[in-house]
């Protein structure tokens, strides 16, 4: 049974999430501001997070980026108001796996939490390490590395790399990666826009210059 973590403070959205969650049989713990979350995330053990963004005493964005420097990698959905695309990009930099957007269906969030939890559950392979850039990343462990000292990348960044690395030399389509990376059927899967936002921070990562890449290379038209 998956255990799932809400943070979220607005009383009506929190009430239909307990009863969704419950319904499909999640064990659930709630926090009703930032700084609660926080330390339940840090001191739990969850298989997925949904985090609000705007949320007393520690906003959401901030909850996110502390709990990333603690190479955590527990998936997070943030859902929130904020659906403007530099929010989006700002969640996303702070290690969040998917974005839903305010008001939202709750059949929505359900398949995308059953294909996240279905995803983060399938076995990894043992012993996959690579170096770029200097950076050594570690898909067994799910982290990354340069000097020794942490580099953060969010759990679908890595996801995705690891899945280019696999494939290299190959071009691979935005329709393929939704469905292998994101695990949605193409009829409920988020816009490619999603994919892009994701080679757009890797590439500010590893790329000497990120305008114009030489690991994650874009054949126009094709993928």
């Amino acid at each position: 049974m998956a255990a799932i973590l809400i943070i979220e403070d607005e009383p009506s959205i929190l009430l239909g999430l307990e009863n969704a969650m419950l319904a499909e049989g999640y064990e659930i713990l709630i926090a009703r501001n930032g700084r609660l979350g926080l330390k339940h995330a840090l001191s739990g053990q969850f298989d997925l997070i949904i985090l609000d963004i705007m949320l007393p005493e520690m906003n959401g964005f901030e909850v996110l980026k502390q709990f990333r420097k603690q190479n955590l990698y527990t998936p997070v959905i943030i859902l929130t108001a904020k659906g403007r695309e530099q929010d989006k990009l700002k969640g996303f930099s702070r290690g969040a796996d998917d974005y839903v957007t305010k008001p939202f269906s709750i059949k929505e969030l359900k398949a995308r939490i059953r294909a996240m939890l279905k995803r983060n559950q399938l076995p990894k392979p043992a012993g996959e390490h690579i170096t770029i850039e200097g950076i050594l990343f570690d898909f067994k462990a799910m982290c990354a590395q340069k000097d020794g000292l942490p580099i953060d990348f969010s759990t679908r960044e890595l996801e995705l790399l690891k899945y280019l690395v696999e494939h290299q030399g190959k071009v691979i389509s935005r329709d393929e990666i939704l469905k292998e990376i994101w695990g949605y059927d193409l009829t409920h899967a988020p816009t490619t826009r999603t994919i892009d936002n994701h080679i757009v921070k890797l590439r500010q990562k590893l790329e000497p210059e990120a305008d114009q890449p030489q690991h994650i290379v874009t054949i126009h038209g094709r993928g």
